[in-house]
């Protein structure tokens, strides 16, 4: 009966530390589509009594619109990223737990920087608060990867090249805005171009890492 007794605490540990993970996964869920709810709620409303008129509104206000898209599939990607991580997630700690809610917090704060990023005048200011704000999203994102590789949340059976690949395409997101910022300041809004390009940058980096088997051993590592 003892030994029985022993046994049962690990079995409980474990499936608490599942059901937590689950949790939080749940969790940021549902700030993501609040995010993204509040996103769309900022979309400015075209007006005209005339179809030219409509149009001509709807034209004027293209830049908030970009910016929707650009925010829309940003956090799509964050969304997407975190939610192939979490499927091979077993638990938690103190440090994954915060570093998630710091994640969140970015997210939640898009909205306002796309808002932002949209106005009038002061683009190089506007531009650089939201590249910013998106470079330590990923880069609080990459730290979440660390630590849950760090301290062995994931599951066996975890497809060995799930963390490399997720750490690539960040990373080059983080890039792209980091380098947009200088270039704002350079060639104004053709620093947009650094956005645009990153997923192609992504791509071109994910299949050069296929083709150097000892690069990819080493991320890998």
């Amino acid at each position: 009966m003892t030994e029985a007794v022993d046994r049962e605490p690990p079995d409980d540990a474990l499936e608490a530390r599942a059901v937590a993970a689950e949790r939080l996964t749940f969790f940021s869920d549902a700030v993501i589509a609040i995010a993204l709810t509040l996103l769309a709620l900022e979309l400015p409303l075209p007006e005209g009594s005339t179809n030219s008129a409509l149009l001509h509104a709807a034209f004027k206000d293209r830049e908030g619109y970009l910016a929707f898209v650009i925010s829309f599939l940003v956090i799509g990607s964050h969304w997407r990223s975190h939610h192939t991580l979490f499927r091979y997630v077993t638990g938690l700690n103190r440090r994954l737990t915060n570093l998630t809610l710091y994640w969140l917090l970015i997210l939640v704060i898009t909205p306002f920087a796309t808002r932002l990023l949209s106005s009038d005048g002061a683009f190089q200011a506007r531009f650089s608060f939201y590249a910013a704000v998106q470079c330590a999203g990923c880069v609080l994102f990459v730290l979440m990867l660390r630590e849950v590789r760090r301290d062995g949340l994931l599951r066996q059976g975890t497809p060995p090249e799930l963390f490399p690949r997720t750490v690539q395409r960040i990373t080059v997101m983080a890039v792209a805005f980091l380098v947009s910022i200088p270039v704002s300041f350079a060639a104004g809004q053709y620093a947009y171009l650094c956005w645009i390009l990153a997923p192609a940058a992504g791509r071109a980096v994910h299949d050069w890492g296929l083709h150097d088997r000892p690069l990819q051993h080493r991320l890998r590592r």
